[in-house]
């Protein structure tokens, strides 16, 4: 039957008394020293892969500003826009985890400087990413659902170009700055992160008009081409992988394993992605820095479903249960366990096709 995802609806009321807002999630047994080893943070992993990160984007950036207006500056444009409009939203995720960086500042920093590009409020993102966490693909309670039961194709097409979410972020920063928090943020943020949600509408707004005016004084794209645009034109590869996280997977239910996916993928990928690929694992255990996932994944799998191989191996599985779930949203993938695996833990019971 159809979802409603409103997260002041009667499915948010549902997850309630159906026992799915819950601490109970099913996590593999890990021995407690080991994990503590894998929590431990350091600064150097992310001070080089944010170093390289600006880097690349100053590179691209000029190199494509010195070939304006040819066309040879496209590439260019490109590649920065792919780094501003989908790599920032792993550094936006990481950082608002506080895991990235062992030190607190330095997450801060660029946690702020992902939230602009991405137009993401820096307080309702983090509470609302909080609420993904602990109510994760839960009907009505999760707000980050990123494929909507009964799957509309058309509006997964136009968020390849960031569309929808860009139109939700600006109205949502305008009525921020007009000293307005939506009903929906208020389920989730405290009160007492209100005002400062106001004023960071009201400087990323200021900052939005200087760009457009220096854009029409100077008669140029590149102010928008720079600040803005990229959120649109570069968050393809942020949306592909993000689809395949819990595409075509269970919702309303308490194991990682069933409703998040782990995806092996190329360096290139893995680099802008922040390892975030390893999904699973980063959901059951979301404390552990990005740069140690991979060794949490190897000390898991014996626990978890077969990873897809590759982008093209994770869709393939994904997208014929997507266009199942157009006309029954009921369907999902459930993924076969090894035999070293323990059980599902399903919590309430849900149907399987």
């Amino acid at each position: 039957m159809p979802r409603d995802y409103d997260l002041l609806g009667p499915d948010a009321q549902s997850a309630v008394a159906k026992g799915l807002v819950t601490e109970d999630w099913y996590r593999t047994p890990i021995d407690r020293k080991v994990m503590k080893a894998l929590m431990k943070r350091a600064d150097q992993p992310a001070i080089r892969d944010t170093g390289v990160l600006f880097g690349l984007m100053a590179v691209f950036a000029a190199t494509a500003i010195a070939l304006m207006p040819s066309w040879w500056s496209a590439p260019f444009w490109l590649a920065y826009g792919v780094l501003y409009g989908s790599a920032m939203d792993s550094r936006w995720h990481e950082c608002g985890h506080g895991s990235a960086f062992k030190t607190r500042w330095m997450n801060m920093v660029v946690y702020q400087v992902a939230c602009f590009c991405m137009v993401r409020d820096p307080s309702c993102w983090k509470f609302g990413h909080a609420r993904h966490h602990s109510d994760t693909v839960i009907v009505g309670r999760d707000p980050e659902v990123a494929i909507m039961r009964p799957v509309d194709m058309l509006k997964m097409a136009a968020n390849l170009v960031g569309i929808l979410d860009v139109i939700d972020g600006v109205k949502r920063m305008i009525r921020h700055a007009a000293g307005h928090i939506l009903p929906d943020e208020a389920d989730y943020v405290a009160e007492s992160f209100h005002a400062k949600t106001i004023r960071t509408a009201r400087i990323w707004l200021a900052i939005y008009a200087a760009t457009i005016a220096a854009a029409l004084v100077f008669q140029s794209w590149i102010p928008v081409l720079l600040i803005g645009l990229p959120r649109l034109y570069g968050c393809w590869h942020m949306v592909l992988c993000g689809w395949l996280q819990h595409g075509g997977l269970a919702d309303n239910v308490l194991d990682h394993r069933m409703n998040s996916r782990t995806v092996y993928m190329n360096p290139v990928s893995r680099f802008i992605y922040w390892n975030m690929n390893y999904h699973v694992e980063h959901h059951m255990f979301p404390l552990v820095p990005y740069y140690k996932l991979p060794e949490l994944h190897e000390i898991c799998r014996h626990d978890f479903p077969a990873p897809n191989t590759s982008f093209l191996d994770g869709y393939a599985q994904m997208l014929p249960a997507l266009w199942r779930q157009r006309k029954d949203p009921d369907f999902y993938l459930r993924r076969p366990l090894p035999e070293t695996a323990n059980p599902y833990h399903e919590g309430p019971a849900a149907k399987a096709a």
